[in-house]
């Protein structure tokens, strides 16, 4: 779980401190950076698997595809690039977890801040597309006393705070000392005895963090598994729609391959672990209920199993008992689908984020999507286990009709502002949030959003509430959501009410 991050010289991304909670909003217009703040936290689980070459790669350059110039990932200032980017996360990590080679880690300590400097080096042999270098590496821990002051959000500090952050730890895990070319990167062992890895800095193809096993230091370990969970859902129709073959995996891919396979998979899981006489009908069940928040007349969803063309194919049946197959269903219907789906599925940990989940559902549905994101995400008053994976969700939007419906305590407003630095103007992003959050609390010298901003980003909202079916969607969370706030509703007369 990302509970907080840093970052400075990554795209627009310029001096960012950000902290999140189990379901974090992320409103804006389209263009200020809303996405680069994915990027950023992509890019930190890339480098946790791969060379920094494949993660730099990886990123988008733009909605169309992937960067082929390593040095547009770095902050530009006229015709100057930033010399360094750099990142440190803060995160809670899983209390055990197994290797590569499959053999079993325990972390020591399960909150761990991150940190990485990175450089651009030209290549002979790729001089169009360079690559980076390693500057610094840090992974050290976050004491359970300092545990309070990080983790400022909501939550129960005698069962889920007590479940998530554990453990104990007096030195880093990963360390760097020196200076310039002689700067080496230290990994330092579990149990504070051996002499730690020592490595060069500059001639690292990769992070130290994504080499570790659970031999030499578990918490590395499951630091690194952490960060390779984090994961941008991109749900795509076509994929949604495919059928599955009985060998396919079980998990549920990010353009959402794989939906049949995975939930037919969690049903007869979940089947074998209880005994009662409909158990494997009890994954369709939870499954179609949330989809009949979503459509009226849905009355059982089951998967159809072809032996003769050995294929599962997702179907959905209506009141009326008339079976419509994934192909037939709407785009907004399957990508809804794949999320109850998903909300199912404890085995999908770490960092979720979506990108304008309001896509293809109608706005009077609109509550209904962002209380099943919520409980997707951890819940804060529970212990964390089985039944309440330590997982998140971070998601974005420019629709002011998500922005009047989410938990004022859940939402960041991106926008642009106007900086300088060393004598050069330039724009760059900058994450705000409300008055009297938790957020305002936890960094009181900085100054919350404008309330003429919000006010002015919900002019245009098409006010879809039906009282009759209001407490369908209220949500589990205690926080106020922005259409209650008072203080940030524009006059009676700017709204569109609907006739």
């Amino acid at each position: 779980m990302l509970t907080r991050l840093k970052v400075s010289g990554f795209k627009n991304l310029v001096d960012v401190d950000v902290r999140f909670g189990p379901f974090t909003c992320i409103a804006g217009a389209n263009g200020v950076g809303k996405s680069n703040l994915f990027d950023a936290i992509l890019f930190l689980s890339e480098l946790a698997g791969n060379t920094f070459l494949e993660a730099a790669l990886s990123v988008r350059k733009s909605e169309s595809g992937r960067t082929t110039n390593i040095r547009s990932l770095f902050h530009r200032t006229k015709n100057k690039d930033e010399e360094v980017m750099k990142f440190e996360a803060e995160m809670i990590i899983p209390a055990e977890g197994i290797d590569d080679l499959g053999q079993p880690a325990k972390a020591s300590i399960t909150f761990v801040r991150y940190k990485i400097a990175l450089t651009f080096v030209e290549e002979g042999s790729l001089p169009s597309v360079g690559s980076l270098r390693l500057i610094s590496e840090e992974l050290e821990q976050i004491n359970l006393r300092d545990a309070p002051k990080h983790l400022r959000f909501e939550h129960k500090a005698s069962s889920w705070r007590k479940s998530a952050v554990k453990g104990r730890r007096t030195s880093p895990f990963i360390s760097t000392e020196g200076e310039s070319d002689n700067r080496t990167v230290r990994l330092h062992q579990d149990g504070n005895s051996g002499m730690p890895k020592t490595f060069l800095a500059q001639t690292l193809p990769r992070t130290v963090l994504s080499t570790v096993n659970a031999t030499e230091s578990p918490t590395a370990l499951l630091a690194r598994r952490e960060m390779q969970s984090w994961r941008l859902l991109q749900l795509e129709p076509s994929a949604l729609r495919e059928p599955d073959e009985f060998t396919a995996l079980p998990e549920l891919g990010s353009d959402g391959s794989h939906l049949p396979a995975t939930l037919y998979h969690l049903s007869k899981t979940h089947s074998k672990q209880e005994s009662f006489k409909d158990s494997s009908t009890w994954i369709y069940d939870q499954v179609s209920s949330r989809l009949a928040e979503l459509i009226d007349d849905v009355y059982a969803i089951e998967i159809d199993r072809d032996e003769k063309r050995q294929l599962l194919t997702v179907q959905v049946q209506d009141r009326y008992e008339t079976i419509h197959p994934a192909r037939s269903l709407s785009d907004g219907t399957l990508r809804f689908l794949a999320l109850a789906v998903l909300e199912q599925d404890t085995r999908a940990g770490g960092v979720i984020c979506l990108e304008e989940p309001e896509n293809g559902i109608h706005p009077k549905r609109i509550p209904a999507i962002l209380r099943l994101l919520e409980d997707i995400a951890v819940d804060a008053e529970e212990p964390v286990g089985k039944d309440n994976p330590l997982r998140q969700v971070i998601i974005n939007t420019h629709s002011p009709v998500v922005v009047n419906q989410v938990n004022d305590d859940s939402l960041l407003i991106a926008e642009q502002k106007e900086t300088v630095k060393n004598g050069d103007y330039f724009q760059s992003v900058r994450f705000s949030w409300l008055p009297d959050t938790w957020r305002s609390q936890a960094d009181p010298n900085r100054l919350p959003v404008a309330r003429g901003k919000v006010i002015d980003y919900l002019r245009q909202v098409i006010d879809f509430s039906d009282k009759s079916t209001h407490r369908q969607y209220v949500t589990k969370k205690k926080s106020t959501r922005v259409r209650d706030r008072f203080d940030l509703q524009p006059q009676p007369s700017l709204f569109l009410h609907e006739k």
